[in-house]
């Protein structure tokens, strides 16, 4: 019934699906580039909770009314946003070194997000932007390049992906953490390195180094992946 009505109505607020509708013809000052803009100030100072249509309405200085003519629904607004982010990312052209070349492409995709710590929270949605393809794209064909094949192809791209995004997801939770509760978890550890002792010794402090964890981490990985 309600897939029903939704098609009577003509819309589908589902995530994602923005990218399966044609753009907005319409000729006046309030453009996608506008919109994208302004959610992404919203979305930088406060995060994707506090996003609503109406709050990025008055952002843009519009009707409510206005702005549906463009994005239907706040996930519309968030798949617009996310691509953004995306847009971020450099894909280079060469495949000079495969392996060091995925390593940039993913050093830089962390970098984008990082930038924007709200993205953690939004990434399970689908995700079929023309900037989030192009870098899925750029991946899959180095990993190509470097030999792989399916379905070791797709396991080491999946892989990769993973990396990225939990890695980014610990360290935008583990941040956004009062530091009394970092210098605390960290503390409990070392009041009981006899029961802990690994831990007391090789887990690090609260200000841990992410950029060197992400790289040493990301080494080892691309180490395992080459083909024989």
């Amino acid at each position: 019934m309600a897939r029903r009505e939704q098609a009577s109505r003509g819309r589908d607020d589902r995530a994602g699906s923005l990218w399966l509708q044609p753009e907005s013809k319409k000729r006046d000052p309030l453009t996608r580039e506008r919109i994208v803009g302004a959610a992404l100030e919203l979305l930088d100072a406060h995060g994707a909770a506090a996003l609503t249509v109406r709050r990025l309405a008055e952002q843009l200085g519009v009707a409510p009314a206005t702005l549906y003519g463009y994005v239907r629904t706040k996930e519309d607004v968030l798949d617009l946003a996310l691509d953004a982010v995306y847009a971020e990312v450099r894909i280079g052209e060469e495949y000079e070194d495969w392996s060091a070349e995925v390593a940039e492409l993913l050093h830089a995709w962390r970098n984008a997000l990082l930038r924007h710590p709200w993205s953690a929270t939004v990434l399970g949605r689908p995700q079929l932007g023309p900037h989030m393809l192009a870098r899925e794209e750029r991946l899959y064909a180095l990993l190509a390049a470097g030999g792989l094949t399916a379905p070791e192809l797709q396991d080491a791209a999946y892989a990769l992906s993973n990396y990225v995004i939990g890695s980014l997801l610990m360290q935008v939770a583990w941040q956004q953490q009062d530091e009394s509760v970092r210098h605390a978890a960290a503390g409990h550890i070392a009041e009981r390195s006899e029961a802990y002792p690994t831990l007391a010794a090789h887990r690090g402090t609260p200000d841990a180094d992410w950029d060197r964890s992400f790289t040493n981490g990301l080494r080892s990985l691309l180490g395992g992946i080459a083909p024989d």
